[in-house]
């Protein structure tokens, strides 16, 4: 009995040791051992450097369509969504008052005309016993230097010449003033035309209706917009570019364009222009990308982002970005020799939307670069042991 104790005394002092050498081994190998992590290479990739904005569908043309009169709408001919062109009838207002002027100032047309005529038949009438007095008066003239009439006679037909001659002048002005008369009237009725014409609204350019503000039987004034026409040809988007991202940034410079409306969806764009003034809260400057070619359904204040393409370059090396870090004021990127870690400095290009960085220098390819997760390199220091997976 003493000996069995004896030796279970004896089991505890060697299987202790035993336990903990285990629990070293296993924490070796496992907590405390160094940490696993991935290897690439460089490699030659097509890279383009995009610059990223946010922004929202815009028309550079908008035109508010009104009225220039005030008037109850009667008709409306089109509906937001249509497409309109030039010169096509939109709305009618209501004319009768107008066109019953219309009609008095064709008559005073008319009148005038009229009377115009009178005072040109006056004239000839005075005209011609203007011919008769004068002839009178010369032939008794000669008849007095004869002395066959008497001088009384002779001065009477004189006279009557006289007064002949201020008939001719008279019926001249009446002329003069009824042609003036006409001419006024003529005025007029151009007016109450134009009046008339303004109760018919017509599409100032082609366009698409954005909205339509009014509605049958509202009253329309002037200034207050009956519909809102935008130009399909001239749909961009207005983007926020980060000024610190503009350079390389230029009117002509291709884009791609994505709508929230559309995810997964891309259009062809073109920088169309750049603003001349930043947002000083934001540090942002509004950059118009077009749609090439044009966009046929759109929404004005649509969200959208655009990638404006500033360069591009073809089999280059390159690596994954996220193996690009910066290190005090270095940049470059950790390889791995002889199971240890070692920063190298590198110097880089652009920047491609897929994740991938030029590297323009700094390495010959040979080296075996570390790809891990961020917070584990951030833990990476010079001589640090590693595992490559």
């Amino acid at each position: 009995m003493e000996l069995v104790q004896t030796v279970s005394k004896k089991k505890k002092y060697v299987i202790w040791p035993l336990v903990f050498v285990v629990i070293g081994i296993a924490a070796k190998l496992t907590v405390l051992a160094p940490p696993r992590v991935n290897v690439v290479a460089l490699e030659k990739r097509d890279l383009t450097a995009q610059v990223y904005g946010t922004g929202t569908v815009e028309a550079k043309v908008v035109v508010g369509v009104s009225s220039n009169i005030t008037g109850r709408i009667v008709e409306l001919y089109a509906d937001q969504g249509d497409h309109v062109t030039r010169g096509q009838l939109l709305a009618r207002l209501e004319n009768d008052d107008l066109q019953q002027q219309q009609r008095q100032s064709e008559a005073g047309v008319g009148r005038s005309g009229a009377a115009l005529n009178v005072e040109m038949a006056t004239l000839k009438k005075a005209q011609a016993i203007l011919l008769l007095a004068e002839s009178t008066a010369r032939r008794y003239k000669s008849l007095l230097e004869g002395g066959m009439v008497s001088r009384q006679e002779a001065e009477q037909y004189e006279n009557n010449y006289q007064v002949a001659k201020e008939d001719v002048a008279r019926s001249a002005a009446a002329i003069e003033a009824a042609r003036m008369e006409q001419d006024a009237s003529r005025a007029g009725l151009g007016f109450a035309r134009s009046k008339v014409a303004d109760t018919r609204i017509y599409a100032p350019t082609d366009g698409i209706v954005i909205t339509r503000d009014l509605e049958k039987g509202a009253t329309a004034v002037p200034g207050q917009a009956i519909f809102t026409l935008a130009d399909p040809a001239t749909i961009w988007v207005a983007a926020n570019v980060d000024e610190a991202q503009l350079k390389g940034v230029a009117p002509g410079k291709h884009a791609i364009i994505t709508l929230r409306s559309s995810p997964g969806e891309q259009w062809s764009g073109q920088v169309a222009r750049l603003g001349r003034q930043s947002d000083r809260v934001t540090e942002e400057l509004q950059v118009d990308v077009a749609f090439t070619p044009l966009l046929k359904n759109f929404r004005l204040g649509e969200q959208a982002e655009v990638y404006i393409t500033t360069e591009a370059k073809k089999s280059v090396p390159a690596l994954p970005s996220g193996t690009v870090v910066t290190s005090g004021k270095k940049t470059g990127v950790w390889i791995v020799e002889n199971n240890a870690l070692s920063f190298k400095t590198v110097s880089v290009g652009i920047r491609d939307r897929r994740d991938f960085t030029e590297i323009t220098g700094g390495l010959d390819g040979q080296e075996r670069v570390v790809a891990a997760p961020v917070p584990l390199m951030a833990t990476f220091r010079n001589g640090m042991k590693v595992r490559v997976k």
